[in-house]
């Protein structure tokens, strides 16, 4: 009976085929009727040919997909946004506008591993996402010249998985990180999950299904952690997260927020809940990556 429950949480969360299928199919109708601003402005750039796919293979040979997006003037300046659990790309063109057409900034929103336009076998929570993101920057760098300055962006599980690229060696290029809404780790977000949705508690499944990840998938919950990664994170980062948040419950980011050593700030949103607080508070959140931001890549 453990073994079928392990087998069946690893596959409840980490290949969701049909919510996925579904979100990837009315990805551009979701983002227009949630984000209306968002239609001309991408008519635009895809009229002027300006948002572009391109592809790299990771060390075993899978596809993964981007678009990307110049800056309206020629810059140096450039953001990498990485999208939430089972979202993609275009779900993450709202934090595009916000880089690209509010900041003036060029633009790449990979998809991460299993999702969108890139391959791959299941969800890998940001853990391993995190390696395929820092060839992304490394991409975004060459494509727009060789000599930019960089900031990551992420949302939910994006937020995790910049948190959890945070603590690795970073190229000169990278000035500053922002995560919003983002997970201590995946023990934590998959034990609240468990308990919330099941009312079950961590032990035994949380022990077996990691086992049964780390057989199949090659990573386990227990390492997966961006709160061990945000420790040794050099560079300044902002963290969001919306205070009525209970699918990565509000207090995960205090101890996040506390584990990070040097320059940072820390905006708890009131009243939102999880990944709103864009959509909720459009001019404050700009307000305050511009503020953040701008103190690091001029």
């Amino acid at each position: 009976m453990i073994t079928g429950g392990s087998f069946f949480m690893l596959g409840y969360s980490l290949r969701p085929d049909a919510k996925m299928t579904r979100k990837n199919a009315t990805a551009y109708e979701y983002m227009y009727a949630t984000y209306p601003f968002l239609e001309s402005w991408v008519d635009s750039l895809q009229n002027a040919g300006a948002l572009r796919d391109t592809v790299i293979a990771d060390p075993q040979g899978v596809r993964l997909h981007a678009f990307y997006a110049a800056a309206p003037e020629p810059t140096d300046r450039t953001a990498v946004i990485v999208h939430g659990y089972t979202d993609c790309a275009v779900r993450m063109l709202m934090i595009g506008y916000l880089y690209n057409r509010d900041l003036r900034y060029n633009i790449l929103l990979p998809d991460l591993h299993y999702h969108g336009q890139s391959g791959g076998k299941a969800i890998r929570m940001g853990w391993k996402d995190r390696l395929d993101v820092l060839r992304w920057m490394d991409v975004a760098n060459a494509v727009f010249g060789g000599e930019t300055r960089m900031v990551v962006h992420g949302i939910s599980m994006g937020a995790a998985t910049t948190m959890m690229l945070s603590g690795e060696r970073q190229q000169p290029y990278v000035k500053c990180f922002v995560e919003d809404c983002g997970y201590t780790s995946v023990w934590d977000e998959f034990s609240n999950e468990l308990k919330s949705s099941f009312g079950l508690p961590a032990f035994p499944l949380m022990y077996t299904a990691s086992w049964l990840c780390d057989l199949k998938y090659g990573w386990n919950f227990h390492e997966a952690s961006a709160l061990k990664q945000v420790a040794k994170c050099e560079l300044p980062m902002l963290f969001i997260h919306g205070a009525a948040d209970d699918f990565v419950p509000t207090w995960m980011v205090h101890p996040l927020y506390q584990a990070k050593p040097g320059e940072k700030d820390l905006w708890l949103v009131p009243g939102v809940g999880h990944a709103y607080s864009y959509r909720d508070h459009k001019e404050e959140y700009t307000a305050r990556v511009r503020e953040f931001v701008g103190r690091y890549i001029h």
